[in-house]
């Protein structure tokens, strides 16, 4: 097991205009399970594969443990990679698989097999050594594909979209045994993924990367209370967070004809701005009585039985303003949800009220804990 460094680490693909990879800074502790989570296009694949050593690095340097590895080979990096596509040999029996990296490194048949049966017992593959790749399902071809890593038993794990090709039944349920298996072993891995439910599942800590450059890096909950800036506080979360811009008054901010309370330290960080972002997670919603809340239009409503979640637009907004509004999402924890077309208030937990600049979108209220 080891640590891992990204020192400055920059990759610039021929002919682009912009870094893949921008000077990105990031320490893996030893033992530790780091998920790097973006949209598509973002680096953390190229990330990834920058520490795998199958792509060059420009500028900066990377570190394994104590070890400088900037250019040094895969080969020679003790690291094991699982693909998105498994990546397995068709004409090689699953045993055969798992094992070849060993048979190439010269180790002794003995050893191989005992190293080959631990894993297979394991991830539960026992009854399928025998078996070739094209007999087994997506969820079986992952395990072989993550039993090749583990006989190897490497200093670092990298994992790039593991699961994307499974359904999403077999995605949750495996997700659950990697991050397990993971726990048992710990050996410190880093795993790629765009899905942000997973990434806050599995995680014991989440990079969020936007564009090439680290936006933020903590554990799943303080990213989900404590969100840096606008990005963040949008991509995390499922419902994604609320966020609606407003004019600045003298104690708060106007959305629609309601005055969200804001501390007045916090508007003063504000320096010449007349409109701010308010962010509002789904859940921190609740109904309101009378002029007490925001005004929204309900345009839908899913009722999952003890909760429900109701979409609509501020209110007051003009037909064509509606089409290009933004939806606001809200979590009702009642039996008798609000009827669609109707006009509701919902009041806001002030505890819970995040304030963005709506220049840079960096975050202006303090932080706050569950």
């Amino acid at each position: 097991m080891a640590t891992v460094s990204f020192k400055d680490a920059t990759r610039v693909y021929p002919g682009a205009d912009h870094p893949s990879v921008d000077k990105l800074n990031l320490d893996i502790g030893d033992g530790e399970f780091m998920v790097l989570v973006g949209p598509s296009g973002c680096g953390k694949s190229t990330s990834l594969r920058m520490l795998a050593g199958l792509e060059e690095v420009n500028a900066g340097s990377i570190l394994i443990g104590d070890r400088d590895v900037t250019d040094l080979p895969p080969k020679d990096r003790d690291i094991a990679m699982v693909f998105q596509n498994y990546a397995l040999y068709p004409h090689m029996t699953v045993g055969d698989n798992m094992g070849f990296a060993l048979k190439m490194a010269g180790v002794p048949k003995a050893e191989r097999q005992q190293r080959v049966q631990e894993a297979a017992h394991l991830l539960g593959l026992e009854d399928f050594l025998n078996r070739k790749p094209k007999a087994l399902s997506g969820g079986q071809r992952q395990r072989v594909a993550m039993g090749r890593a583990i006989v190897r038993s490497p200093q670092v794990f990298l994992m790039d979209e593991p699961l994307s090709n499974l359904d999403a039944k077999l995605r949750v349920s495996t997700r659950t045994q990697i991050a397990a298996l993971q726990t048992r072993l710990g050996v410190t891995t880093v795993y790629v993924t765009h899905d942000q439910v997973e990434a806050m599942t599995m995680g014991d800590r989440v990079a969020v990367l936007k564009d090439g450059v680290l936006q933020q890096c903590d554990t799943p909950l303080n990213l989900y209370d404590s969100p840096r800036n606008l990005f963040v506080a949008g991509f995390i979360g499922s419902p994604a967070m609320n966020l609606m811009e407003g004019d600045v008054a003298e104690d708060g901010i106007h959305i629609g004809d309601y005055v969200v309370p804001v501390p007045r330290d916090i508007l003063a960080r504000a320096v010449n701005e007349k409109r701010l972002v308010l962010g509002i997670r789904p859940e921190n919603f609740a109904l309101g009585d009378g002029n007490d809340g925001i005004g929204i239009d309900v345009a839908v409503v899913e009722e999952l039985g003890a909760d429900a979640y109701v979409y609509g637009t501020v209110a007051g907004l003009a037909e064509d303003d509606k089409l290009t509004a933004q939806q606001i999402t809200a979590r009702i924890s009642s039996r008798n949800p609000p009827e669609r077309g109707s006009t509701i208030r919902l009041r806001i937990d002030p505890e819970h009220v995040h304030v963005f600049s709506e220049a840079d979108g960096r975050r202006l209220s303090d932080s706050y804990a569950r």
